[in-house]
Order: C-alpha cells, then structure tokens, then sequence
C-alpha cells in the first residue's frame, strides 16, 4: 500500500480558501463552492473581462430622515397617550348612544327606518361632544368674546391642583415610589394654610406668602414621614401612604369638629371661616373669571420640576435610584436620603394643589372633603403624562376639560357625569396596556428589526 500524496498544481489552492471568506461565506470553504463561485465570477464578466462593481451582502440602504422620524413617533410613549385618549373618546360616544332615550327608540324599528336610528346617535355623540367642548374651550353662543372664552378659564382652574399634583405624583414615579397618599398630603397642606389663611392678620402679600409656605411645608412633612419610614425600615410607600391618607382624614374632621381649631366660632357644622382678603390668591383675569394666581404658580412648579429632573444633579440621582437602586447605590449614590428627599418635594407639590384649593378656589371655608378627589386624579393625570413635568402639565389641562365640560354635557344633553368618569378610567385602561393601543392601530412596536435591503448596482440588476 502506498502512501497518500499531496495533491498537486492548482489543486493545492482550491483547499487553501481565505479566513475572512471562511468567515463571512462558509459555503465558500468547499471545492465546489468554490469551483461555483469561479464560474459566476466568469459569467458576470463584461467583454473586456472586468468585472462590475457589485454590493457586499451586508450593505443596507440607510433609513432616510423622515422615515426615522415617523418611527421614533408612531413608537414613542406621546403617541400611545394620544391614541388612548382617542379609544376612550370612541368608547365614550358609545355609551352616549346606548344610553340616549332618542336612540333607544330608534332602535325598536331599526330594520323598517335604519336612517332614523343612525341620525339619532349622530345627534346625541354630536351633542355631546360639542357640549364638553362648549363647556370646557370657548361657548360659542355668547355673545362677545369675553364671555365666550370663560370655559377655558374654568378648565385652567380645575386643571390647577390636578396638575400640582399629578407633578408630585410623577416625581415620585421617576424615583421609583408610588405615592398614592395625595389625599392626605392636599389635606394637612389645605389646613395649615387654611388655618394661617383664616387665624392670622397679616398684611397683604405677605399673609398670601406665609399661608402659601406654610401649606407647602405641611404637605412635605406628611410626605416625608413615607419617605423616612421607606429609607430606614423599607416600609412599602404604598401602604404607608393610604395608611396616612386615612390618618389625616380623621385628623382634619376632628380639628374641623373642634371649637378653637379649624371649626368656625359659634358653629356647629365641621367648616373652617372663610378666608381673609390678604391671604386670597389674586385673581387673573378680574372678578368675572374664577382663574387665580395658583394657575401662575403651578406653571412655575412644572418649569421647577423640569429643570430638577433633566438639568440638576440632584434629578440625575433621582432617575438613577429611579432606574436601577442597586446600580446607583454602588455609583455612591446615597439611595435612602433620596427617597426621603424625594417624597419631601412630591409632598410639597401635592400640598400646592391643596393651598391652591383653599386659597384660590373655595375661599368661603373648607371641609374634609376639599381634596376633592384631586389626589387619586392626579395619578391618572401621572400616567397619562408620562410622569415628565410637561406632560403632566397637558394631561392636567386635558382633565380639567373633562371637569369642566362634564357638567355642560349633563345640563345641556343630559349625559350622566358618570361617562365623563368611565372615560378618563378608560383613558388609564389604554395607557396600561400600550400593546392593545399599537394593535389597535397596527403600529410597530418599538425597537423592532427593521427589514435589510440590500444595495444592487445597476449592472448586476440588468443581468
């Protein structure tokens, strides 16, 4: 038996292929694919025998400008909060219909006149919608502008202690808390400047001011206790927060029941006096209107909340314990001290929609119940802002449209108000779920592989 040996002449080189071909084309590592390659190369030949610049397989056709731009908007989170706003405006109309008195009768002979049942739930979402705008943007049925023009500012007025709030709520979201104590950070806040607003005589100016300190400091402090007990025995925020929400509740009715406290002298009702002129918020527009200087300082706040989360140090630690505890606890970030600090500014921020109420809109003395609901909506306004400060501030006036307009609907088309409310739970409902949103209307989702394609000069393709 012979040894085996080597091949010879060019066959040497047909087993020698190169390593970045290996790599890139494994195919490429065979005599026949070789061989293959060889003749594709020789058919691909002009008649001068030099072969046509043609594209590697990995040269994609970069996306263009505006094609980058429809993505970053058809996947960002500004585009799901929209569209839930528009699903529950539809399912909104639906309910209108089905519980409008005209269509109900429209619809016992909707296959003998089925034109009278469709115009009818025109007519009533029309009317309806067309009510909340009139009640909420601009009454087109008065007679000057002046008077036309009073909705919008009652919808800045309802939207001033929601969006104070929904910012405090938001900040604590970007930390990583969810504070759903604002109903008892607004009260203790609304009965410190309450009780400054009504006990002191100050002059004018700095009574507004110190009632105003003294509100936000009261809100801080009820907060910062949630804070405190999660920084140094991991206390949940959530339940401490609803714990204190019933503590100071019972705190406000009984000083509200208490002679020499909060309770108006010689009155048996739980209501404190009516505020004093020199601790009033200014009015804005003059004494037609009910939009006051809380409108003004809730501007403020969201350009302060703004600035603290994207401009300062202080907001980069925030977002880091916010995104990751542990990864900024070992960056040296001290995570405990900025969860008490964190809840020291939500509380101040929920403790302005609590002096705005007390100081700005109900001015004739207040109750327990002059939260309002304002600390649980200004969580629904948190998500729907996306907890960014501007946001916020759109979704706050987007809710007081709602506020404001619901009871236009209900006097002018008898809608009940409770559809206003299913409406802005569903507008929750379809923020929480953003896959439902985008296959609703079939929209990418975000970060997906965008389809490769390839680069064909103009010769290969004519081959």
């Amino acid at each position: 038996m012979s040894d085996p040996q080597e091949p010879r002449g060019d066959a040497t080189g047909a087993h020698d292929t190169d390593a970045d071909v290996a790599i890139e084309e494994p195919a490429a590592s065979s005599p026949t694919a070789g061989t293959a390659r060889e003749s594709a190369r020789a058919a691909a030949m002009g008649p001068g025998g030099t072969a046509p610049p043609a594209a590697g397989p990995t040269d994609v056709e970069p996306p263009s400008r505006w094609h980058t731009t429809f993505q970053q908007i058809v996947t960002g989170n500004a585009i799901i909060s929209v569209l839930a706003v528009v699903l529950a405006l539809i399912v909104g109309a639906i309910m209108i219909a089905f519980t409008d008195e005209r269509v109900q009768e429209a619809s016992a002979y909707f296959f003998s006149r089925p034109s009278d049942m469709l115009l009818a739930i025109w007519d009533s979402v029309s009317g309806a919608y067309a009510a909340l705008f009139q009640g909420s943007i601009y009454n087109f049925r008065r007679d000057d502008f002046i008077a036309g023009i009073r909705p919008l500012t009652e919808t800045l007025t309802f939207a001033t202690p929601l969006i104070a709030g929904g910012l405090g709520v938001g900040l604590a979201f970007r930390v990583g808390m969810f504070n759903i104590g604002g109903r008892g950070q607004m009260l203790i806040a609304a009965s410190v400047a309450g009780w400054i607003g009504f006990g002191f005589d100050l002059p004018w100016g700095l009574h507004m001011i110190v009632a105003l300190i003294g509100g936000l400091v009261g809100g801080a402090l009820w907060a910062g206790v949630a804070g405190l007990l999660k920084a140094r025995t991991g206390a949940h925020e959530v339940i401490v927060t609803i714990m204190l929400n019933y503590v100071a509740f019972y705190l406000v009715s009984w000083m509200l029941r208490t002679p020499g406290l909060l309770q108006a002298p010689g009155s048996s009702n739980p209501k404190t006096p009516a505020m004093k002129e020199t601790a009033i918020f200014p009015e804005l527009l003059g004494p037609q209107y009910n939009l006051h200087f809380g409108f003004i300082l809730v501007i403020i706040a969201t350009v302060v909340v703004w600035w603290i989360l994207t401009r300062s140090s202080l907001g980069f630690r925030f977002r880091a314990v916010g995104e990751n505890p542990n990864a900024a606890r070992a960056a040296g970030i001290n995570v405990k001290a900025m969860y008490v600090y964190a809840m020291l500014i939500a509380g101040a921020l929920l403790g302005l929609a609590g002096v705005s109420q007390v100081l700005g809109t109900v001015t004739t003395g207040f109750t327990a119940g002059i939260d309002a609901g304002i600390g649980f909506d200004a969580i629904t306004v948190a998500l729907l802002g996306r907890s960014r400060p501007w946001g916020i501030f759109i979704a706050g006036i987007l809710f007081g449209a709602f506020k404001a307009g619901g009871f236009s609907m209900q006097a002018a088309e008898g809608v009940p108000i409770e559809i206003v409310l299913v409406v802005q739970s569903l507008i929750v409902l379809f923020i929480a779920a953003p896959p439902l949103v985008r296959t609703i209307f079939r929209l990418p989702a975000p970060g997906g592989p965008r389809r490769p394609r390839p680069l064909v000069s103009k010769e290969v393709e004519a081959k």
